[in-house]
């Protein structure tokens, strides 16, 4: 906000004073006081921006439009500036002032001297022109633009000093503040000269949390307007030295697209059935999440946390039924799977995945070296070895088949980090050079070989229904129908283990004896039973610890994420066009759609529904195509002429399992690149809520209102 009048030349601050008038709010008005006071600088400027830091002064409108009593002076709402004394030429049709004085002129000069006279004491302060209280929103107003400015761009706010608790004079919003005064911000730079600072570290935290508050409020609204929607985790995340749980939520917006929102962090500390509670808790009460409305749940975590994740998701199902828990889409199965095994050498092989995909992909360099090595091992397979090279350019680690890429390159992937650690010519830093240390004696370690072959050959049985599971509308139905055919695989392997742990383990050891490791068992079990030593055998131990667990745990998880309503929910894919035109002859079933009979509109009309729905999409025109998936049928125009479809259509669309459009999965995105980009130090859970919502729509006002509502105490007089 400037202190004086915009137009150029104008002497009235310092010889004259006047009072401020600020640009209207009107498009129209504030391009005519733009035209008129012939500023080309600030054509460009919003009515807003002009509105917030521009002012005219009274010297350039006739009397007549000033109204002057003893509280106030005002200008009518129509007022336009007509009198300027500016030595250029006229421009875009504007009216020159003639420098010559005219009767008229005088009368206009008296009446705007006794204007002068009765303002003349608030014109020594520069004319307040808006209350204390006005004043002060205008403040809060600018610190939470600030913010929300930092926070939206992913700047931490007290960077680049380490110090938080030492006061802002090197952060970044510190600089912005300043910035903003030395702009012509006269309500920063008032509280400045008043209290030495624009803002302390204390109320810089009030006003985080304010705006995390009024955010979620936001998302939460969001959600209820669409009514029902699902909950789902990712892996646990560190913030300040402390575990926490994201949380997103997917629902169907009022255009019957897909959505999936950041929620936030909820901390992570306890344990059991105490931990589970104080997460719903914090969920329903203080979130103001409505958890009747949930009807699916999905969860990526892993390792020591898993048992706890799983008691929070029991706990969800026990208090609200509906909440079915299912896979999320943004893994995939069999690593899924393999991430919830608490067991060591499953850990070891997900944990050195994770350095290797990490290890790679900070140099191209490092790419080649490895598709160098593949081809030493296959010199006479070259369409193979091309295949793999293909492979390992993409985030091979993550795929449903990552068990069987790694057991075909783990000889190639050794002699790489081996090479790349040596450093012969003296290539690579020391951080390289250390961490294909670090990998290279996970992948020599004979506990790593055997886990990854039983990984893949365990998980071979569940590998084609994760692809389909999570593919195109009529793979996930086939999925849905085929889930009995692999349990069944299942419960063979694990009711003959050991004849197929024995090809397993001479995989193993074959493999291991050509990568020259010895096989033995794991150092760490053999501490703990110094007794027994010299009698177990690794074909033993790997078989009781390893193989016996691992299928056990896949039949378990398997039953658990595709209960009989996550399956019947999964089959109401059926309704998708292209799916009743593949199986025209066949009636989509009605029993599966019963799953949602208390969510739908209209139950008693469901049948008839069914039966016009399919009868319209199971006889194709010539050259006609059909919605071929999910997000297609949602947006055909006449789906809302079958209420109970488009409400089943909606309910299948919140489910976890199924991929979102790359349109729609924009939140989980954010969030990866938030966490990837922001170093630890400076990653705060308030502002990544408002990094990864910055389009949720919220404003400004309502912060401050809520601000001033939360800390009436701040709102002293300046």
């Amino acid at each position: 906000m400037q202190n004086h009048c915009a137009v150029p030349n104008c002497t009235s601050a310092k010889s004259d004073p006047q009072p401020l008038f600020r640009f209207p709010h009107d498009p129209e008005r504030s391009k005519k006081w733009v035209e008129k006071c012939q500023r080309k600088d600030l054509i460009d400027k919003s009515p807003d921006q002009l509105h917030r830091y521009y002012r005219l002064c009274g010297k350039h409108f006739e009397t007549s439009l000033i109204d002057c009593d003893a509280q106030s002076t005002v200008l009518k709402d129509d007022a336009i500036p007509t009198i300027f004394d500016m030595p250029s030429q006229p421009q875009n049709g504007q009216v020159k002032r003639s420098k010559e004085t005219t009767k008229d002129d005088e009368a206009e000069s008296r009446g705007r001297k006794k204007i002068k006279k009765s303002q003349a004491d608030k014109a020594k302060e520069d004319v307040k022109t808006v209350p204390e209280e006005d004043e002060y929103r205008e403040y809060l107003k600018s610190l939470f633009e600030v913010l929300v400015l930092l926070g939206e761009q992913s700047i931490p706010p007290a960077g680049p000093s380490d110090r938080k608790l030492d006061g802002l004079g090197s952060s970044n919003f510190q600089a912005l503040l300043e910035y903003r005064m030395n702009c012509g911000d006269e309500v920063l730079k008032k509280r400045y000269d008043v209290n030495k600072e624009c803002c302390s570290p204390a109320q810089l935290s009030q006003l985080i949390e304010v705006c995390e508050k009024c955010i979620r409020s936001k998302l939460v609204e969001e959600v209820k307007q669409n009514g029902f929607f699902s909950l789902l985790t990712d892996d646990l995340v560190k913030i300040s030295g402390e575990w926490h749980l994201p949380v997103f939520v997917r629902f169907v917006d009022q255009s019957n697209c897909q959505q999936e929102r950041f929620f936030g962090f909820l901390r992570f500390e306890g344990d059991g059935d105490a931990l589970a509670e104080t997460l719903l808790s914090e969920m329903t009460d203080k979130w103001g999440l409505g958890m009747e409305q949930c009807r699916g749940q999905a969860h990526s975590c892993s390792g020591i946390h898993f048992d706890k994740i799983k008691t929070f998701s029991a706990k969800l199902m026990e208090r609200y039924p509906m909440a079915v828990l299912t896979l999320r889409s943004t893994r995939t199965l069999n690593v899924s799977l393999a991430n919830g095994m608490a067991l060591s050498g499953v850990q070891l092989v997900m944990s050195t995945f994770k350095k290797i995909e990490s290890f790679f992909s900070q140099s191209h360099l490092l790419q080649l070296e490895l598709e160098h090595a593949i081809l030493i091992f296959y010199p006479d397979k070259e369409e193979k070895a091309n295949e793999l090279k293909d492979i390992c350019r993409t985030s091979w680690t993550s795929r449903h088949d990552a068990f069987e890429v790694a057991v075909d390159i783990l000889e190639a992937l050794l002699l790489c980090v081996d090479s790349v650690h040596d450093n012969e010519d003296m290539r690579w830093n020391d951080q390289v050079t250390h961490d294909a240390l670090e990998i290279s004696k996970a992948l020599a370690d004979f506990e790593f070989v055997m886990a990854l072959v039983v990984l893949k050959n365990a998980m071979t049985l569940t590998r084609a229904f994760g692809k389909n599971v999570q593919g195109k509308a009529p793979d996930v139905h086939f999925a849905a129908t085929s889930l009995k055919a692999v349990l069944h695989s299942l419960k063979e392997v694990s009711d003959n283990i050991d004849v197929y742990h024995e090809f397993w383990n001479d995989e193993a050891v074959n493999l291991a004896t050509a990568m020259e490791i010895p096989v033995k068992v794991p150092r760490s079990f053999l501490r703990k039973h110094q007794s027994e030593s010299g009698t177990i055998r690794p074909e033993s131990y790997y078989k009781d610890h390893l193989s016996v667990p691992v299928v056990n745990h896949i039949i378990k998880e398997i039953n658990e994420l595709f209960c009989e309503n996550h399956l019947k929910s999964l089959r109401c894919l059926s309704l998708v066009p292209a799916v009743i035109e593949q199986h025209k002859s066949t009636e989509p079933e009605e029993e599966s759609i019963q799953v949602y009979k208390n969510d739908i509109p209209n139950a008693g009309t469901l049948s008839a529904e069914l039966h016009c729905w399919w009868v319209k999409w199971s006889k194709k025109g010539k050259g006609e195509t059909f919605p071929s998936n999910l997000h297609e049928t949602l947006q055909l125009a006449d789906v809302k002429f079958f209420p109970n479809m488009l409400a089943v259509l909606r309910l299948i669309g919140i489910l976890p399992t199924l991929a979102l459009e790359d349109s729609c999965n924009v939140a989980y995105k954010r969030f990866k690149m938030y966490m990837e980009n922001t170093p630890d130090k400076f990653k705060s859970k308030s502002l990544a809520l408002l990094n990864m919502n910055y389009d949720v729509g919220y404003d400004l006002d309502s912060m401050v209102e809520v601000y001033m509502n939360t800390y009436p105490e701040r709102e002293e007089v300046m």
